[in-house]
């Protein structure tokens, strides 16, 4: 695993052993930077001086990637020891301690931000509905920007992990809404979005969302 692109390209980046840590492959993270990079809504400017949060960073790779192509810092969340020591290890070996942060506990109970952040990376581990409730924990402590880019990366089968916005800013439920008052349904997301692109590689699925 390695930095793509920018100014740390072709750094090698260490991965802890097992499974705990799920890292994104560099190809999914090749085509994940392209759309942000590239997309009507993305461009250069989305990264350049950006403030990144990465939250079940793992390895750091999303925002490592972020701060070799232009952000001015990023923020991690990780709370797994094995992925911790990996995620020091990679950030010392970019000499970007002065631009990072490590936040080593549960992100779906964050500290307070000392700045709103414009581009958040979400990989949590699959069918677990992190995405929706870890985004709304950030927001209430101040870690979301107002029109802020969420990466999420869920598994290929889930639904989708935010509801989503129109135009309008109302919220659309989505067809398969419970209408009952069942207890047994499944609740639905809590957080809401805009949904701006959507790419399936193999068992994943990201979805590229403005807040």
């Amino acid at each position: 695993m390695r930095i793509i692109a920018g100014a740390r390209k072709g750094r090698m980046l260490a991965a802890p052993s097992g499974t705990t840590t799920r890292p994104t492959a560099d190809r999914v993270r090749q085509a994940l930077f392209d759309i942000l990079l590239h997309a009507p809504w993305g461009g250069p400017d989305l990264l350049t001086n950006a403030r990144v949060l990465d939250v079940f960073a793992g390895t750091g790779a999303l925002g490592l990637e972020a701060l070799s192509r232009g952000a001015e810092h990023a923020t991690f969340f990780e709370n797994d020891r094995a992925a911790l020591s990996a995620l020091r290890t990679n950030i010392a070996g970019c000499k970007w301690e002065d631009r990072s942060k490590v936040i080593p506990r549960d992100v779906t109970k964050p500290t307070r931000a000392p700045a709103p952040c414009s581009l958040l990376f979400l990989d949590p581990p699959y069918r677990q509905d992190l995405p929706a409730r870890t985004l709304a924990a950030l927001h209430a402590q101040g870690w979301i920007a107002p029109g802020a880019i969420a990466v999420i990366e869920t598994a290929a089968q889930e639904p989708l992990p935010l509801l989503q916005k129109n135009a309008d800013g109302t919220t659309l439920l989505p067809e398969d809404a419970p209408i009952s008052d069942d207890e047994a349904a499944p609740p639905l997301p809590a957080y809401a979005g805009t949904l701006l692109a959507e790419r399936r590689h193999g068992a994943a699925r990201l979805t590229v969302w403005q807040l």
